[in-house]
């Protein structure tokens, strides 16, 4: 079995290691990263709603399941990792594995179905963006998509937008109604906070 340096780092579920997969789809969210958008947010996260935009394993939605999220919905284009982030949710009690929702297809258009759902029951939602970086072959323009679509998100539906990228990469200080809060750069990869 593959063996997976990824883990929970908080909440009921601290400690659990979390499958990994074929590395070749999915880059996992470094540890210290994850701490830090956590403990940016920890107040914040019982009983909210998160939609992790191409979510891979997961790790960000399942950490947010761990710390009390109420709702965690995972958008992933690629049946795989899909299955990876399957097997992730199913170890976890049945309470929590229930309050997941894999959503498989291209998260530039299955976002909408989960905008859909948040304004049936009037909810918002984090919004966490882990795109491929803008380096892999194919998503050289993935950061002016991704730009474009949290432009189109609905306000009333959005607590906050975090996007994980390239450290070398600036976001704009606004996008559409989204104002930049802050940016935090460890090594590689940085995240940016708007509201």
């Amino acid at each position: 079995m593959e063996k997976s340096n990824i883990k929970i780092i908080g909440g009921k579920y601290r400690g659990k290691k979390l499958f990994m997969g074929n590395k070749g789809t999915t880059r996992s969210t470094k540890n210290i990263l994850k701490e830090s958008v956590f403990n940016t947010l920890q107040w914040e996260v019982p009983d909210s709603n998160w939609v992790e935009v191409f979510s891979g394993v997961g790790s960000i939605g399942l950490e947010a399941v761990s710390r009390g999220a109420n709702k965690a919905y995972f958008l992933e284009k690629d049946p795989e990792a899909a299955k990876v982030l399957k097997r992730n949710i199913d170890s976890l009690k049945v309470e929590d594995a229930s309050k997941c929702s894999i959503i498989l297809g291209d998260s530039f258009e299955t976002i909408w179905d989960v905008i859909e759902e948040l304004k049936r029951n009037k909810q918002k939602a984090f919004f966490y963006f882990d795109p491929p970086f803008a380096i892999r072959e194919g998503f050289e323009d993935i950061y002016d998509k991704v730009q474009t679509l949290i432009k189109q998100l609905p306000k009333i539906n959005v607590e906050k937008i975090i996007i994980e990228h390239q450290s070398n990469y600036d976001f704009p200080e606004t996008l559409g109604n989204y104002k930049k809060i802050k940016t935090k750069k460890f090594g590689k990869s940085a995240v940016t906070y708007y509201e």
